[in-house]
């Protein structure tokens, strides 16, 4: 038998939910078996899946110890000695980190080589003894946004579920304001405006493509953008995306014939080779919290704007 007892980053959580998590190598149709026929009680009674477990409550698994997977020592983050992050803003709900072009936030986002973002945030909060693996049942920090390998800028990430929860709700919401800094082709026309398109993503090119009517399995994607300079062909844009779609700055702009620079998925590579950049000069700058309705333990973000350093690509073509 295997009892875990409910902390505050677990509470909230449906047991079947929390089984998963808590209890990785049971299959879920045999864990609501198990809840079922009560070798899984909840305060030593029966309880049902889809209740929500609190703070305070014991659950116990009456199964095999196969279940229960052993600790895991090789995990990435404890081969970190040095963490590598840049701490924008941090409390005891989230951290704002500054992440550079060239490293993944996920491990599962694409590419493979190296510690990634969550690796690093991990080790620097399991270093400052503000994690505790071992004493979580469910509960890992996590990014709750996340932006493409080669794009730099702002990451959020939540140090509780709470946290977790709220700034998931708020993102879908779209009562976050996000923008962007890129180095486009040409100067686009008009300067200031709003792209309007629909974006669905293409499987085997693995890109994102833009139409201007309803598809199929199409998703349709909002963008404001402001020109601040123009110089020798290149245009230094700032953008604000009232959608958060895949891709969405670097096809929208190369669909108005104005691509990112270094851009090798949706650029010019002629252009990309004579300026020598093999990334797109993209970066997250800018983040508010609106929160126009409640946000619970992160109601004192509201309204507070945090902004990343100025990408390097800014004083390069810009300075």
């Amino acid at each position: 038998m295997r009892a875990f007892s409910i902390g505050e980053n677990d509470a909230g959580q449906r047991l079947d939910r929390f089984l998963v998590k808590a209890v990785p190598l049971l299959p879920p149709s045999l864990a609501q078996k198990y809840v079922r026929i009560k070798r899984i009680k909840v305060n030593g009674a029966r309880a049902a899946r889809d209740l929500r477990l609190r703070a305070g409550d014991v659950v116990e698994c009456w199964i095999n110890d196969e279940f229960f997977d052993a600790p895991d020592e090789s995990n990435v983050y404890l081969t970190i000695a040095a963490p590598r992050v840049t701490v924008v803003f941090e409390d005891e709900n989230i951290v704002l980190l500054d992440k550079p072009a060239g490293q993944l936030c996920h491990a599962g986002d694409g590419a493979a080589g190296g510690a990634t973002l969550i690796d690093h945030l991990l080790a620097y909060l399991y270093q400052k003894h503000e994690w505790r693996p071992r004493e979580e049942n469910a509960f890992t920090p996590a990014l709750c946004n996340r932006i493409d390998r080669n794009t730099s800028g702002l990451v959020i990430a939540a140090k509780n579920a709470e946290a977790l929860r709220v700034l998931n709700e708020k993102i879908k919401a779209r009562e976050l304001t996000k923008r962007y800094l890129c180095v486009c082709l040409g100067r686009p026309d008009p300067p200031k405006g709003r792209i309007e398109c629909v974006l669905r993503k293409d499987e085997r090119e693995n890109k994102m493509r833009v139409y201007h009517h309803a598809v199929p399995d199409g998703r349709s994607a909002v963008t404001l953008y402001e020109t601040l300079e123009t110089r020798g062909g290149l245009s230094l844009v700032e953008v604000e995306l009232l959608t958060g779609r895949t891709h969405q700055i670097r096809a929208s702009f190369a669909d108005v014939g104005c691509p990112l620079l270094g851009d090798g998925k949706y650029g010019v590579g002629a252009a990309n080779r004579k300026y020598g950049e093999t990334a797109q000069l993209l970066c997250s700058h800018r983040l508010r919290f609106d929160f126009p309705t409640d946000a619970g333990v992160l109601n004192y973000l509201r309204g507070r704007e945090f902004a990343a350093d100025a990408p390097p690509f800014r004083a390069k073509y810009f300075g």
